[in-house]
């Protein structure tokens, strides 16, 4: 009986540095599986971001930079600009794009810069110790909103995909999840189309993936995972929100 799953060529054999129950390891293999299906790992350029994430560099087997915080899509735009041959992608948290890195993302999707975001959102700041993300829900308890969050006077959380589909320019923005098996082989097709837009030089492109942060949420991993299916994803409706004309 031959092999039938094995590790994708565009990631690296490093042990994990993630939690027991993180989600960015199923979204790191979604990534390199489409680098390979697509054959473009030898033109690909990653950028990492700055949180849980930061050490992505070293589980892909392709180039990468390191860009300051929320600044991944301002370093993509660049790399794009001067080598539009290349296939450039950012792996963004929810603190770093949604956050400090608002502006850059608002003002790279306006312009429709042709290049690929993958966008975790697990309502949570992780790797800095828990803190309230602009992503966390109502009454959701974090370091810094130890009675939950309060909406009256933190305001609701940003949905990132819903507002930018509202752009005028044409972009494939979509809402995934990686929670139960048919959610992650529908994530890793999204993953796909939008690396294919890419390659297409059609538009730029945002993938959110709502997951989980068991770590910081204070919960095992069966249970976050039921959490998020229960609190996140009422809120964080799943689909695409734009595609392009």
């Amino acid at each position: 009986m031959g092999k039938t799953f094995s590790r994708p060529k565009a990631m690296s054999d490093n042990h994990t540095h993630y939690c027991p129950g993180c989600t960015h390891g199923i979204v790191h293999r979604l990534v390199a599986e489409v680098i390979d299906e697509l054959d473009i790992r030898d033109r690909t350029v990653g950028i990492a971001p700055v949180g849980c994430a930061v050490l992505a560099y070293n589980y892909f087997n392709c180039d990468f930079q390191e860009a300051a915080h929320g600044r991944a899509p301002a370093m993509a735009t660049g790399i794009k600009r001067v080598r539009p041959d290349l296939m450039v992608f950012t792996y963004q948290g929810d603190g770093d794009l949604a956050s400090i890195g608002m502006g850059e993302i608002m003002h790279a999707a306006n312009r429709g810069e042709k290049f690929t975001v993958i966008f975790i959102n697990n309502a949570i700041y992780g790797m800095t110790g828990g803190q309230m993300a602009p992503t966390t829900m109502p009454d959701q308890w974090a370091t810094t909103s130890p009675k939950g969050r309060d909406t009256a006077k933190t305001g609701m959380p940003l949905r990132m995909a819903n507002i930018l589909s509202q752009l005028v320019t044409p972009a494939y923005i979509t809402r995934q999840t990686v929670l139960k098996p048919q959610q992650v082989n529908k994530t890793k097709k999204a993953i796909k189309q939008a690396f294919q837009y890419q390659l297409e030089d059609k538009c730029f492109s945002l993938v959110e993936v709502i997951s989980t942060c068991p770590t910081n949420w204070g919960m095992t991993p069966l249970d976050a995972l039921k959490w998020a299916e229960e609190k996140l994803l009422p809120y964080y409706e799943l689909g695409d929100y734009k595609v392009p004309e």
